[in-house]
């Protein structure tokens, strides 16, 4: 059995037993492939009435999946078994997007072909201009991609029979093709822009510089630091395991919803500022602090346990050890400060915050360190990305995530419907009382 055959299955034997009352029950316990064993409690209603209480699931495996692998204690990320040191070294965003949907890295032609697809997939149907024209010239790009996503079903019904493997494939290259072009386009169309349409004979990172930037009076000429920055971060925030936004995902697939739906609900879910929006909230905290001179104070306020200021961009809630992610992009952010020598007050201030955390044993000890939404936002301020553009990005680079969560779970043969436990407090079971007498 392979490794993503064991990822899938994961091995089970050993029971734990749990004492309910006057009761004995006896349950299953699953051995994945890594990571900790898990009890699981299907069994449970069914045997003694009860239900388990995990507030936001954090210690609850909603499902079993081979696509990636999180130690947040020791700082490991793996996408379908490969560490992301070594894809964030030696690979590209596109074969990272054919290794998360597919489970194997590409070969050669395999991957030629699949970017000859993901190509000739990236044009957006005319009629979305004029969808696009009935927001507000000042609408969040966010709002636009989301209403633009789950648009396209309406543009693509006729393949959205979720039985056919192929239909599914075809969705998913769809919108790891169209999602850079709807972002571009919802840029453009915020700052007045002519909308550009996606050049072939560029790759992936290039054609959406293009279509971001590039205007009729003259040609973008591109720093190959800016590229490689950029791809950089599409692989860095390809997939994180069931986090907020693939969970939602998976839930709202759950139900037989058309993926277009599915991954507007995951961009949904991915806006909120504990999310995605993360690393714009980090843009805004570091305006906030205005100097370099000002970090000092900032620090101490972040320690005073009676002051609700707190560090955006710092520590993790899944990795209580250094973010690998952020040791990666660590080293970019100031590969792109350096190449492209820019003199930002705000981005002094960032290097400032970064030095000084570093060095402060309040952070150290609780190892508060800068996360990739620090690195990010600052990388993406470089890159000249407004800063309501910064979950935009996220959600190009998530999207490969997305839908190969979405894949998988449509052949899970334990598929079904999500639908969550809740312990009521409200009130007990009264009478109705006329209005008269209230």
């Amino acid at each position: 059995m392979s490794s993503n055959d064991k990822a899938q299955h994961p091995s089970t034997g050993d029971q734990v037993t749990l004492q309910a009352g006057d009761r004995s029950v006896s349950l299953p316990l699953l051995r994945p492939t890594i990571g900790a064993d898990c009890v699981d409690i299907s069994r449970l209603p069914k045997e003694t009435g009860l239900f388990t209480y995990d507030a936001g699931y954090t210690a609850t495996a909603s499902c079993k999946s081979a696509i990636t692998y999180i130690d947040g204690d020791n700082g490991v990320l793996l996408y379908r078994g490969y560490p992301i040191e070594q894809l964030a070294q030696n690979s590209s965003f596109l074969e990272v997007s054919y290794l998360l949907m597919n489970g194997e890295l590409p070969t050669p032609s395999e991957f030629a072909a699949f970017d000859d697809e993901v190509t000739h997939h990236t044009m957006m149907h005319e009629s979305l201009k004029n969808f696009l024209g009935g927001f507000r010239h000042d609408a969040h790009p966010m709002a636009m991609l989301c209403s633009s996503v789950a648009s396209l079903s309406a543009f693509y019904h006729d393949t959205l029979d979720l039985n056919d493997p192929e239909q599914r494939r075809l969705a998913a290259i769809r919108l790891i093709a169209k999602v850079p072009t709807l972002a571009a386009a919802a840029y453009r169309y915020s700052v007045g822009w002519p909308i550009r349409y996606p050049r072939n004979n560029l790759d992936y990172v290039d054609r959406f510089l293009h279509m971001m930037f590039e205007v009729p009076s003259e040609p973008l000429e591109l720093n190959p630091v800016v590229r490689k920055a950029l791809d950089l971060l599409f692989i860095l925030h390809a997939d994180h395991e069931q986090n907020a936004s693939t969970s939602t995902v998976r839930m709202v697939g759950s139900t037989g919803a058309n993926p277009y739906a599915c991954v507007a609900a995951g961009i949904a879910a991915l806006w909120g500022p504990a999310h995605g929006g993360a690393n714009e909230a980090v843009l805004k905290q570091l305006a906030e602090i205005g100097d370099a001179k000002h970090v000092d104070k900032a620090l101490a306020r972040a320690k005073d346990k009676d002051d609700n200021f707190r560090l955006m961009g710092f520590g993790h809630r899944v990795y209580k050890n250094f973010d690998p992610r952020a040791k990666i992009i660590r080293e970019m952010t100031h590969e792109v400060l350096g190449e492209l020598g820019i003199d930002d007050p705000m981005l002094e201030v960032a290097m400032r915050l970064e030095e000084a955390a570093l060095k402060d044993d309040y952070f150290v000890q609780r190892k508060l360190y800068p996360n990739v939404d620090f690195y990010s936002g600052i990388i993406y301020k470089a890159l000249k990305i407004p800063t309501e553009m910064f979950t935009v990005m996220f959600a190009i680079g998530r999207t490969a995530g997305w839908v190969s969560h979405w894949l998988e779970q449509q052949t899970d043969p334990e598929f079904k419907i999500g639908r969550p436990r809740q312990i009521y407090t409200g009130a007990d079971t009264r009478d109705y009382v006329a209005r008269d007498k209230r």
